[in-house]
């Protein structure tokens, strides 16, 4: 039986995923929450993220890179 050897130098380094962020209310949306994720409405530059609660109650979002405030 030969044994495997193993570099760890040949091993690719990925970057963690973060999270995504809504973009009105700043919290966290856990994997299964039913969030929306779209590209500015004025721009197209920026993906504006909005969690399920946030949508329902038309809580404002603007964006970072042109100011754009949408419902």
């Amino acid at each position: 039986m030969a044994s495997a050897r193993y570099s760890l130098a040949a091993t690719p380094i990925l970057e963690a995923a973060s999270p995504p962020v809504c973009s009105s209310c700043h919290r966290i949306i856990p994997p299964g929450e039913h969030g929306v994720a779209f590209p500015c409405p004025n721009c197209g530059k920026v993906i504006i993220i909005r969690c399920r609660k946030c949508r329902q109650l038309s809580v404002p979002y603007k964006c970072p890179n042109c100011g754009f405030v949408g419902p």
